[in-house]
């Protein structure tokens, strides 16, 4: 699959690099164009840059949006992303809190990724790979325990989120649907607060039971 990845900071590297590792032709586009060329350098197996975020916007059968929060709306407005083409929203838009902790700038709605919708309209938007430091993204494959880590996945659109699912499936993880692109306000929420309980030293993990016991007493 050709991939475009919008962004050369340590996600799109991670990602844009395990994928062309998989075998996806990719390329990177940035507004800076000499970040660009050294991400696709590291990535190697073939990657390779592009003039700017908008060449990489139309480059293939899917984009990555991997940019500041702070400017994702304006990157995505920017770029010019083609109707119908999938895009992928890895941000999170975090500001930290009064308790010392990670909160969404979100949190009141729209999420990023609805707000990313309105910037690139006729796109098809697909939340994910937004919960991992991009330490993760580079483990192959990543998995803890033996378990391999899960991917929620929120958008609109089926077959769009079955090609991101494709995505996730490429890196060694196991992809969860996780509804339609509303759903993304609950996911970016859940990932400030499980990165609220990382920062204090706890295991967000530990805060849920497994599933067959998660409505009572099996």
């Amino acid at each position: 699959m050709r991939i475009g990845i919008i962004g050369a900071g340590n996600m799109a590297r991670a990602l844009g690099g395990q994928w062309a590792r998989a075998g996806h032709e990719v390329v990177f586009g940035a507004r800076d164009a000499a970040r660009a060329e050294e991400a696709a350098a590291l990535a190697g197996h073939g990657a390779r840059a592009v003039q700017d975020p908008a060449r990489a916007a139309e480059f293939g059968a899917a984009a990555l949006l991997a940019v500041p929060a702070g400017v994702v709306e304006e990157v995505a407005a920017a770029a010019g992303v083609a109707a119908g083409r999938v895009l992928v929203d890895c941000t999170n838009p975090l500001a930290m809190g009064a308790l010392g902790v990670p909160e969404p700038t979100t949190a009141g709605g729209p999420s990023m990724a609805e707000r990313i919708a309105a910037a690139a309209p006729g796109a098809r938007v697909v939340k994910a790979f937004n919960v991992c430091h991009e330490s993760v993204w580079r483990l192959t494959p990543p998995v803890f325990d033996g378990r391999p880590l899960a991917v929620p996945l929120c958008g609109d659109d089926p077959a769009a989120v079955s090609l991101v699912a494709g995505l996730a499936t490429d890196l060694g993880a196991t992809p969860v649907p996780a509804g339609p692109l509303p759903r993304a306000r609950l996911l970016e929420a859940a990932t400030a607060f499980a990165i609220g309980l990382w920062f204090t030293g706890h295991d967000p993990q530990a805060v849920f039971p497994p599933p067959h016991h998660a409505g009572g007493p099996a």
